[in-house]
């Protein structure tokens, strides 16, 4: 997972989910994220599922807990959280139906009830690490 945010000293962002557009909450996103002019960004490289010591958990669904994990701990390092990730872009190998449940279920979990960054998830055939 990668994502792209607004600075905490100088949080400016709205997400958007217009009329006319099919609601996409149960997906996990939100179809508009509006970065204020001026507002600070910061750019997180792709997280994976891997752990401290480049192990990968057994599942799915623990690898997407474990890659939202690693983008905390990337976020803190710049001083910043989950809340103010502005765009996540998600990879998922053998995506299918009930990947895209978990992946959704697991970032509603993550943001809560708070509005959920825009997110484009792209199915691909592999990533960088074999599992």
């Amino acid at each position: 997972m990668s994502a792209s945010l607004t600075h905490p000293a100088r949080r400016q962002l709205t997400m958007l989910n217009p009329l006319g557009l099919y609601d996409p909450s149960a997906n996990g996103y939100s179809h508009v994220a509006l970065v204020a002019p001026g507002a600070s960004l910061i750019c997180v490289a792709g997280q994976g599922g891997e752990r401290a010591d480049g192990s990968l958990p057994d599942s799915f669904e623990a690898q997407v807990r474990q890659a939202l994990d690693n983008l905390r701990v990337a976020l803190a390092a710049a001083g910043s959280h989950l809340h103010q990730v502005a765009r996540l872009t998600v990879l998922v190998v053998d995506h299918d139906e009930a990947r895209l449940r978990v992946l959704a279920e697991v970032l509603a979990r993550a943001w809560g009830d708070a509005p959920k960054p825009a997110c484009t998830l792209i199915p691909v055939p592999r990533l960088a690490l074999d599992g």
